[in-house]
């Protein structure tokens, strides 16, 4: 696995969704056994109980804790499971998974970190061994903790599961005797409600059981109240308070029907038809007309429910074909075609967009996601790290250039005391020419070698200058040439048409950089005075900033030659200069479009980052044009 600033990928979390079963609406009346006569006194209730088992969805809180957690450090996380680990196990399931995987994240980044240093440093890499990690040694601690914990917790709910469904049978078995016992009514009625409350109070049971305990329980607490003359009174009252519960419940039900949150609303559903169950009969005339108003609209929810998880299928199968679509076209690089930086700069822009469209495509079917992004992540790290052999191979390019430029300094050092004015001049310029042909080296040596082949050039130079006959009248004529110059360059004031104005100064530019040289005392003078005349009449006109520095830079060619080898030995300086700058700036373009990878529009300040990283991608590139311009001066100077 590459480094994360080498596949530009975030670790992907897996997306989940299985299929959903809708609870099934059981009719009120569907209990066996009934006659007509029966039904003049016991309420028609629901014989089955819903099903109310959980789908798993991609609603999943452990993504957005997980990615909460990846801002805290690894000390911060160890710190939040220990306290964790020592809370209820129900409640804090979802926070325990989520550090732990955002833990192994960043566990895993800095052993990825450690490895490419290690290779680097030229390492073999079955030799790396990642060093232990104290944190990782208590996460793991606390972790097995929690699983014991959890695993003993669950024998305790089975346990609970068990015992309430051994006392569910007792309570209906003694119900059933209550149905056959000639006892006082009160008394009988009192144990009968406390049975009701009991039957409550023990809810959770084996899933398997609950469908029978139902039936049975509801079968004999409508034989107690046919079987049983009780007082009508008080049996009108029961019915008046569950109808008041019950229109409650159906009041709450229709309020969910237009609830954003399909999901939420579903879960809700499930809570109010326990409610619903718990609750006791109604009048007879109004059995069938309250209950066919709860199952209407429970029925109205599950269907939106279950239309919600299709559309959900269908988005995953065309994340699916648009995730291996680019799989594929990373897979298929074809890695002969790119033997320049500019095919693999272009290449690199190619795999970063495909990163970024995988990054904002959603989930492919769970069975599928996790293959799928192991098979991405391959293909983006068989990508880059074809890239760091391309660029190793380059190094040995920039080792052999280094050796060429060393014997271009013992030639020119050998040189640098002859006073064979003209034949060694010849000389140095060629050795110049001979430079300029060679390439960049590695940058570790590229000031020191160029000064000291410099200096030699500039050894020669400085003695040829000093028995070279003075050129002040050429200078001094040139000197009043450009005050001149900048006298009509100033006159451009008076002409009002702006292409007319536009073609004079630039001819009057061109005129200015064909002058020679000026006395040194007079040099800074007369440059200041001519760009400010300049730069107020591109003001004026509003001729491109661009262009009006690019024309800046020609006028100060003239200042860095004096027009023998010395001269020249500055321009290929000045040369070398900017291209060092231009590749430092190519590697921070490079970084930086690299970088933008990592960043979502879709997180918390995401947006603003991502603007401020391509306003300094588009601040850079105009800068490389600049440079590139700046450079074919000089070479049309050399020339």
């Amino acid at each position: 696995m590459k480094d994360a600033h080498e596949t530009n990928l975030p670790i992907e979390e897996t997306g989940k969704l299985e299929e959903t079963k809708t609870p099934e609406i059981i009719p009120e009346n569907a209990a066996e056994g009934k006659t007509p006569a029966d039904e003049n006194i016991v309420e028609k209730e629901a014989t089955e109980e819903l099903v109310t088992e959980k789908p798993v969805t991609n609603d999943n809180p452990e993504e957005s804790l997980a990615v909460n957690n990846t801002k805290q450090t690894k000390e911060e996380m160890l710190s939040k499971l220990t306290e964790l680990v020592n809370a209820s196990v129900e409640t804090v399931r979802n926070e325990v998974e989520a550090i732990k995987q955002a833990f192994y994240k960043i566990h895993r980044q800095e052993v990825d970190e450690l490895k490419k240093a290690f290779l680097e440093a030229g390492g073999d890499e079955k030799n790396f061994i990642p060093p232990d990690d104290e944190t990782e040694i208590k996460i793991k601690k606390l972790l097995n903790t929690y699983k014991a914990k959890k695993a003993s917790t669950h024998v305790e709910d089975e346990q609970r599961k068990a015992a309430n469904y051994a006392l569910k049978l007792q309570l209906i078995s003694r119900m059933k005797e209550l149905t056959e016992s000639q006892d006082d009514f009160n008394k009988l009625y009192n144990e009968f409600k406390e049975i009701q409350q009991r039957w409550k109070e023990a809810k959770p049971v084996p899933q398997k059981h609950a469908n029978e305990l139902w039936k049975n329980y509801q079968i004999y607490s409508e034989r107690f109240y046919d079987l049983i003359k009780i007082n009508n009174q008080l049996r009108d009252y029961d019915f008046r308070k569950n109808l008041e519960a019950k229109t409650t419940l159906c009041e709450t039900v229709e309020k969910l029907e237009h609830e954003p949150d399909i999901v939420s609303a579903f879960h809700q559903l499930q809570k109010l038809h326990q409610q619903w169950r718990e609750t006791g009969p109604v009048a007879r005339e109004l059995r069938e007309e309250v209950w066919t108003r709860f199952k209407t609209v429970s029925a109205a929810i599950n269907k939106r429910y279950q239309e919600h998880f299709e559309t959900m299928k269908t988005k995953e199968q065309e994340s699916l074909a648009i995730k291996t679509a680019l799989c594929k076209q990373i897979e298929t690089i074809d890695f002969s075609l790119l033997n320049t930086f500019k095919k693999w700069e272009e290449k690199n822009k190619e795999v970063i967009a495909c990163q970024e469209k995988w990054k904002h495509t959603g989930f492919a079917p769970r069975k599928y996601n996790v293959k799928l992004f192991e098979r991405f992540r391959a293909a983006c790290d068989a990508y880059f790290t074809r890239k760091v052999e391309f660029y190793k191979s380059v190094k040995e390019e920039l080792d052999e250039n280094l050796g060429k430029k060393r014997v271009l300094c013992e030639k020119a050092e050998a040189l640098k005391n002859s006073t064979d004015w003209k034949d060694t001049t010849d000389k140095l310029i060629a050795l110049q020419k001979e430079w300029r042909s060679i390439g960049a080296v590695p940058r570790k040596h590229s000031d020191a070698l160029w000064k000291r082949f410099v200096t030699a050039c500039d050894c020669f130079f400085e003695q040829k200058n000093k028995n070279v006959p003075s050129q002040k009248n050429i200078e001094q004529s040139n000197l009043a040439g450009k005050k001149e110059l900048i006298k009509k360059i100033k006159a451009l004031n008076e002409v009002d048409e702006q292409d007319k104005a536009q073609n004079m100064i630039k001819n009057y530019m061109n005129e200015w950089n064909a002058i020679g040289f000026v006395p040194f005392k007079e040099k800074d003078k007369i440059n200041k005075e001519y760009q400010e005349a300049i730069e107020k009449q591109f003001d004026r006109l509003k001729i491109n900033r661009n262009d009006y520095k690019i024309q800046t830079f020609r006028s100060t060619q003239n200042d860095m030659t004096s027009g023998d080898g010395r001269g020249r030995g500055k321009l290929y300086g000045e040369r070398d200069k900017l291209m060092r700058t231009y590749e430092r700036m190519k590697n921070e373009l490079q970084t930086y479009e690299n970088n933008i990878g990592f960043l979502s529009s879709s997180s918390k300040g995401g947006s603003g980052l991502i603007k401020e990283m391509e306003r300094k991608i588009e601040k850079l590139k105009e800068e490389m044009e600049i440079i590139i311009r700046k450079i074919d001066t000089i070479d049309e100077n050399l020339e």
